[in-house]
C-alpha cells in the first residue's frame, strides 16, 4: 500500500462522526461545564499563588553552637561578628539581604552560598557552628506535621 492510499484511508476514518475527530470531552461537555471547569482551575491557581508565596522577611536569627546569639532587623544595614570554635564569622546585612561575608571554615561553603532574601532561607557554617536564618516576625509556620 502506498503512502497516498494510507493517507486516504486515514482521512476516511476521521469523519465528523468518528470518536477520533471529537473526543468525549468535547462532545458531552456543555457551556456550563466548561465555565465551571475554567472557574475551578483559576481558583486553584490563585490559591496556590497566594498561599505558597513567601515574601521578604524582616528578622534575621543568628545562632552559634545552637544558641541564638542575635536577632537583627533586616531593614537596617550592618555588620556583625559572631564567634565560633574556629574563630569569628562575619555576617553582613545590606539592602534587605543578608550573607556570611567571611568565615574561618576551610571550604567556605556558607560564604559561597551568597545573599539570603526570602523567609526560610539559611546559611550554615557547620565547622564553625554558626548559622544565619531569615524569619518572619509574625512567626510564619512553613509546614505542620502530624
Amino acid at each position: 500500500m502506498t503512502a497516498a492510499k494510507r493517507y486516504e484511508a486515514m482521512l476516511i476514518h476521521l469523519t465528523p462522526n468518528s470518536t477520533l475527530a471529537f473526543p468525549l470531552a468535547v462532545r458531552y461537555f456543555k457551556l456550563g461545564d466548561w465555565l465551571t471547569l475554567t472557574l475551578v482551575c483559576c481558583s486553584v491557581a490563585l490559591l496556590c499563588a497566594s498561599l505558597w508565596q513567601h515574601g521578604a522577611g524582616d528578622l534575621i536569627i543568628v545562632r552559634s553552637k545552637g544558641l541564638v546569639v542575635s536577632e537583627l532587623s533586616l531593614l537596617r544595614n550592618r555588620t556583625l561578628s559572631v564567634s565560633g570554635p574556629l574563630g569569628a564569622t562575619v555576617v553582613e546585612v545590606k539592602d534587605q539581604r543578608v550573607r556570611i561575608a567571611s568565615d574561618p571554615s576551610p571550604r567556605q561553603i556558607c560564604v559561597r552560598h551568597g545573599w539570603l532574601k526570602q523567609v526560610g532561607e539559611m546559611a550554615l557554617c557547620l565547622p564553625n557552628q554558626v548559622s544565619v536564618e531569615i524569619a518572619d516576625a509574625r512567626g510564619h509556620v512553613d509546614s505542620v506535621n502530624y
